[in-house]
């Protein structure tokens, strides 16, 4: 059997082929296509192609399976992948000779492949992000520019933006300038509504989603972020495997008797984090969301301020969600036992 390793890139990537006894059968350079990969690829005898994962290993991995090959996605963290490699003299190809023999020999550790359907809720969540992100440019934008004016917006949804822009007497040089950002603003909230529709509609008929909303401060979005994020419940070891996945453990540097924890590791997925905060927030302000967690998040944030409790509460959050997935159960607020009412 032949052994393939790629070394993927955006326009030209590297590839090898190797024997089992380690000769080489091809090396070369080309486009990062499927035609240029096709050529090399397609007709030849079944290979065991490795390759780093990355923002185009999927469609690469799923393209050169359709040709027949089967494809390893590695974690590009597993160190021993890389041999004797050594960031001073960094190579692609020393990269992709290093992969093929990690390859041929079986050094290396299978990266986590994304279900299609769970990719497609990713791709939806990423287009609102972007969506509702631009909204919130143009409305700083044009606050301060009124602000430079002496006029305050009032208080308000930000779909009442427009609005209540319209309600102020703004001089008209200066609303001549701001009109095309009321037009930008105008056109996004349909996009926006369209986007939300979907999440509730989304959210309405999967079984996994509906049961993660009945979490405290968990709404449509965060639970499809939450599933779309972690794909399948049975890939971690449990809650602690989760939350450390997230990046929402502390670092700590311990060593005998000495313990040392810092800031959290903010490893993974930063979208995920930022979503838990903010359904943090909510159980934060609302006590009828739950009281025994409202409680809780209060009196940490007594003992070791606000920012720190809402995060020990998003991590906690994640702890819950994945519970919840994985024993198949809607909220309980008698299971969140003793630590969440003692604290």
């Amino acid at each position: 059997m032949e052994y393939g390793a790629i070394d993927l890139h955006t326009k030209e990537s590297e590839i090898r082929i190797v024997t089992a006894d380690g000769r080489v059968g091809l090396h070369r350079r080309l486009a990062t296509t499927r035609e240029s990969l096709g050529s090399v690829f397609a007709g030849r005898p079944r290979l065991r192609i490795l390759l780093e994962s990355g923002t185009e290993s999927e469609w690469v991995a799923q393209h050169l399976e359709s040709l027949g090959h089967e494809v390893i996605v590695a974690d590009p963290n597993y160190a021993p992948m890389y041999g004797q490699r050594t960031r001073r003299i960094k190579t692609d190809r020393r990269d992709v000779i290093a992969l093929a023999d990690a390859n041929r020999l079986g050094i290396y550790r299978r990266a986590h492949r994304v279900s299609a359907a769970q990719r497609a809720v990713r791709r939806q969540l990423q287009v609102r992000d972007q969506l509702v992100r631009m909204r919130t440019q143009v409305i700083n934008l044009m606050r301060g520019q009124l602000r430079s004016e002496g006029l305050r917006m009032r208080n308000g949804g930000t779909e009442r933006f427009v609005a209540r822009y319209q309600a102020l007497d703004v001089p008209a040089t200066l609303r001549a300038v701001l009109e095309p950002l009321v037009q930008a603003l105008t056109a996004l909230e349909p996009l926006i509504a369209a986007a939300d529709a979907w999440a509730q509609q989304t959210a309405r008929v999967d079984v996994v989603t509906r049961r993660l909303m009945t979490a405290p401060g968990v709404g449509p979005i965060t639970a499809l972020s939450f599933q779309s994020t972690l794909d399948t419940v049975t890939r971690f070891r449990g809650p602690g495997a989760v939350s450390a996945y997230l990046g929402v453990v502390p670092h700590e540097d311990s060593s005998g008797d000495r313990q040392r924890r810092g800031r959290i590791t903010k490893a993974g997925p930063p979208r995920m984090r930022g979503v838990l905060v903010q359904a943090s927030w909510a159980v934060w302000r609302s006590p009828r969301s739950s009281a025994t967690l409202h409680a809780w998040v209060h009196r940490l944030a007594d003992r070791r301020g606000k920012r720190i409790a809402i995060v020990a509460l998003a991590r906690r959050l994640a702890r819950i969600l994945f519970a919840m997935w994985r024993d198949g159960c809607d909220f309980l607020p008698a299971r969140l036992g003793r630590a969440a009412v003692a604290a």
